[in-house]
């Protein structure tokens, strides 16, 4: 008989219903009964699967009958923890930890936690209570680490060494942590325990229990704003925060339709190429979404990069794309997260990964946009770029239905860039050219501004602001619009201080030549 049907004989004799003879025995043991009911109660007001919890309190209630000679099988656990959450993983090990302490279970009660974005040169598994981690971290090590772990890590279960051996993660990193060892997998790892999220009526109670606040208004905005894969700690801890702070719930962010954000778009100078790129886009998403399986479309590639000189929008559309996935339900948060390179390497050795990793957490469900990407390059000697590269690729690749990238930078590093990584040119579904402005644009741009503001800009100014333009944006990274909106600020000071002792409206209001503000400015 092989280990798997074994072990499945012994799983339905401990499931199953313990002898009258068993339980007149266990019933002697009084401290024991009171630890078991502590923590079938704690294990009660989890948030897991109701097959989980039976499954838990069955292994633990092995335990104690191994520790009371009732069964005289040895069972080293191993056991997968499907979790979306900190805290859930927390309570689980020390629940587990707790009653292998208690009932002596192991070897030793010696606890080791291995993260595997920290993977040592010698691995051992040296205790009686082990717990894996940060699984995402072995797809970041070469082939000759992942194939030295998963071996150490099977001849480690071949000896059956007395040990609870727990893996943590949630459903996508566990699924990719076995992905090519699913015989490991199947062979040691057949006890599952999975996480579920609270209801709407949990998550009202729980808020409500930690502050007084409108009930009714409350559960509206619950109502409206938790969804069902929402990691509800968060969700929890922040809005009980907010109103013991603010008296006052949230503002509920309302999204835009699609003719609302194309109007936004349109109203913005220029950009034909980028605009035509996002309609298209729009028209494939919707294809599909109307098709469903009757057309056999792909998955649709939504990582970017954005490729153009400084003040050309880059930011501004990324904006704009963040809203269209979000309403098109492409991603789950209207959100956008801004960093450069600085935001992912670290200055020492060993950090690079979970500072990358930290910010790309932070962009799940939403829109992560790195600017300069460029300087991410690997350039000789700093391993830390390539750490964070190589930390992004499988992100990219591994979050594809969780997050979407955007490479932004200047046209002609950016090329370069993209030409010595192949890796992340792989990945991109989508490559839009930001053009420079040209003079009557960027006019255009000036005198929006300014209408926005209230003034009017007379014909001599936009003249004038013509010939500055034209004089300075072949100059090396010229700002385009950035340039303009220096202009503009400038422009606004120095009318200030021409208009100082003038009472008239239309006066106040108007911008001519002589306002016109280049002072400072970095010119040809």
């Amino acid at each position: 008989m092989n280990r798997e049907d074994f072990l499945k004989d012994i799983y339905k004799d401990f499931f199953g219903v313990e002898t009258k003879t068993n339980l007149e025995k266990s019933e002697s043991k009084k401290g024991s009964q009171e630890e078991m009911t502590n923590l079938f109660e704690r294990i009660d007001n989890l948030y897991i699967t109701i097959e989980s919890k039976e499954l838990l309190k069955k292994i633990i209630e092995y335990m104690r009958k191994y520790n009371e000679k009732l069964e005289k099988v040895y069972i080293p656990f191993r056991i997968t923890i499907e979790a979306n959450n900190d805290q859930i993983k927390k309570e689980l090990q020390e629940i587990l930890f707790e009653s292998v302490k208690y009932f002596s279970y192991v070897k030793d009660n010696k606890r080791k936690d291995i993260s595997l974005f920290k993977i040592e040169k010698e691995i051992n598994f040296d205790s009686g209570f082990i717990t894996l981690n940060d699984l995402d971290g072995l797809n970041l090590e070469d082939n000759k680490v992942k194939i030295k772990f998963f071996y150490s890590l099977e001849e480690y279960l071949k000896k059956d060494e007395q040990s609870i051996f727990v893996i943590l993660g949630k459903k996508e990193e566990i699924n990719n942590f076995f992905l090519g060892n699913e015989s490991l997998k199947n062979k040691y790892f057949d006890l599952y325990i999975n996480n579920i999220n609270p209801d709407i009526n949990d998550i009202y109670n729980y808020v409500l229990n930690k502050v007084e606040f409108d009930k009714v208004k409350l559960l509206d905005y619950i109502t409206a704003t938790y969804k069902n894969d929402t990691d509800y700690v968060e969700y929890q801890n922040d809005l009980i925060k907010y109103i013991s702070f603010n008296k006052q719930l949230p503002k509920i962010k309302e999204s835009k339709s699609i003719d609302e954000i194309f109007s936004s778009l349109n109203e913005l100078v220029g950009l034909k190429k980028v605009k035509k790129v996002l309609y298209e886009l729009v028209d494939v998403i919707n294809l599909k979404e109307k098709a469903g399986k009757n057309l056999n479309i792909s998955e649709i590639n939504l990582h970017m990069v954005f490729l153009g000189n400084p003040g050309t929008g880059k930011t501004t559309i990324a904006r704009i794309v963040s809203e269209i996935l979000y309403n098109l339900g492409y991603i789950k948060e209207n959100k956008l997260v801004e960093v450069s390179s600085k935001d992912l390497i670290a200055e020492y050795v060993g950090q690079t990964q979970s500072k990358t990793m930290s910010v790309i957490e932070k962009s799940l469900n939403g829109v992560l946009f790195i600017d300069d990407a460029y300087t991410l390059a690997d350039k000789g000697n700093n391993s830390y770029n390539g750490e964070a590269i190589a930390t992004l690729i499988q992100a990219m690749e591994n979050y594809r239905d969780k997050l979407v990238v955007i490479f932004a930078g200047y046209t002609k590093e950016m090329q370069d860039f993209l030409n010595s990584n192949s890796g992340i040119v792989s990945r991109i579904g989508y490559t839009l050219e930001f053009d420079d402005y040209t003079t009557d644009e960027l006019t255009t741009i000036f005198d929006n501004m300014m209408n926005k503001s209230g003034f009017v800009v007379k014909e001599d100014a936009i003249s004038y602001l013509k010939e500055i333009i034209d004089e300075n944006k072949d100059m090396k990274n010229f700002g385009n619009a950035r340039f303009v909106r220096n202009i503009y600020e400038k422009t606004i000071v120095k009318h200030a201080s021409n208009v100082k002792d003038k009472k008239n409206k239309i006066i106040l209001k108007t911008i001519t030549k002589n306002d016109i503000n280049t002072e400072n400015l970095i010119l040809k």
